[in-house]
C-alpha cells in the first residue's frame, strides 16, 4: 500500500462505552486505527487511553458499543484468535522469578502452539528475529529479574514481537528506558510499521516524541476523543492549552519537520 493511500481501519470502535464498575470512563467513543501505520494516544493522566488499549486488545469488554478486529466484533473472537493478530504489552508486566528472556520471549509464542505440539522452525526464527529486533540477543540467558529497567522493557517487548500480531499495542513502552533506548525503540517501532507492515499503538506521554514518530495522533480527554488525524493537524497551541492546561509554542521541528511543542 503507497504511504499517500487512505488505510482501511485494523482496529475500531463505534459507540464504545467502558466502565470500571458503575464509574464510567470512556463514553461514545468512536475510533478507527489506521492498518500498517502508527498511531500514538497521548492524553492527561486519568484520561482513558489506557483503558481504550485495553479494551481494543480484548483484555476489556465495553459495556456498550462494539470494537472490530478485521471488520469482526472482537465478542466473535476466542482468547487464541485474538491473540494471533494482537500483541499487547501492558505496564509493569511481571514475570516469574528466575525466567530468563529466551523463556520469556518464547511465551510469546503460545497463540501458535498446541498443547502437545512441537517446537518448529517458524517458532524459532520468529523468537530470534525478535531478539535480534530488539537488541536483546545476548542477553537471552541471563534472567529478566538481574536486568535493568531498560533491558527488561525490550525483553517483554522482544516477547510481544515474537507473537507476530498483525497488530501491536504498546501501553507507556518508552518507561524505564533512557535517551538513547527511546530513540532506538521508536526507530523499532518505525521499521515494524514501514518494513513489517505492522499495526501499532502506543499510548506515550511524550508528545513531541509522538509527533515526531507516530503518523497518526488521537488526542484523549476525559474518556472521549479530542483530536484524531495527522500530527499536523491535531498538535496546535490551542489544542494542548486545552487538554493539557499548558501555553506553548507550536513551531516546526528543524530535524522531522513536525510539529514541536514548547511550554511556556
Amino acid at each position: 500500500m503507497a504511504m499517500d493511500e487512505e488505510p482501511s481501519a485494523k482496529i475500531s470502535g463505534k459507540g464504545v462505552d467502558i466502565a470500571y464498575g458503575q464509574r464510567r470512563v470512556v463514553e461514545k467513543l468512536d475510533l478507527s486505527i489506521p492498518e500498517r501505520r502508527f498511531t500514538a494516544l497521548i492524553g492527561p493522566n486519568g484520561s482513558g487511553k489506557s483503558t481504550i488499549l485495553r479494551a481494543f486488545a480484548a483484555l476489556m469488554k465495553p459495556s456498550g458499543g462494539s470494537i472490530l478486529l478485521d471488520g469482526r466484533d472482537l465478542t466473535d473472537l476466542s482468547t487464541r484468535e485474538v491473540a494471533r493478530k494482537v500483541g499487547v504489552l501492558l505496564q509493569g508486566p511481571v514475570a516469574p522469578e528466575g525466567l530468563t528472556v529466551g523463556d520469556l520471549v518464547r511465551l510469546g509464542r503460545y497463540p501458535h502452539r498446541s498443547l502437545f505440539s512441537r517446537w518448529s522452525a517458524d517458532d524459532r526464527k520468529a523468537c530470534d528475529e525478535a531478539l535480534m529486533l530488539t537488541g536483546t540477543t545476548d542477553l537471552s540467558d541471563r534472567a529478566l529479574d538481574s536486568l535493568s529497567g531498560g533491558q527488561r522493557q525490550r525483553a517483554w517487548i522482544a516477547m510481544t514481537l515474537a507473537q507476530q500480531g498483525e497488530a501491536i499495542l504498546l501501553d507507556e513502552p518508552t518507561t524505564y528506558l533512557d535517551l538513547e533506548h527511546q530513540v532506538e525503540l521508536m526507530n523499532l517501532i518505525t521499521t515494524l510499521v514501514t518494513k513489517h507492515g505492522k499495526t501499532v499503538v502506543a499510548v506515550l506521554h511524550d508528545i513531541n516524541q509522538a509527533a515526531r514518530y507516530a503518523e497518526h495522533i488521537v488526542i484523549v480527554k476525559d474518556g472521549r476523543i479530542t483530536a484524531a488525524g495527522k500530527p499536523d493537524m491535531v498538535i496546535s497551541s490551542g489544542t494542548i492549552a486545552d487538554v493539557f492546561n499548558v501555553k506553548t509554542v507550536v513551531i516546526r521541528d528543524p530535524v522531522a519537520g513536525t510539529p514541536l511543542c514548547i511550554p511556556l
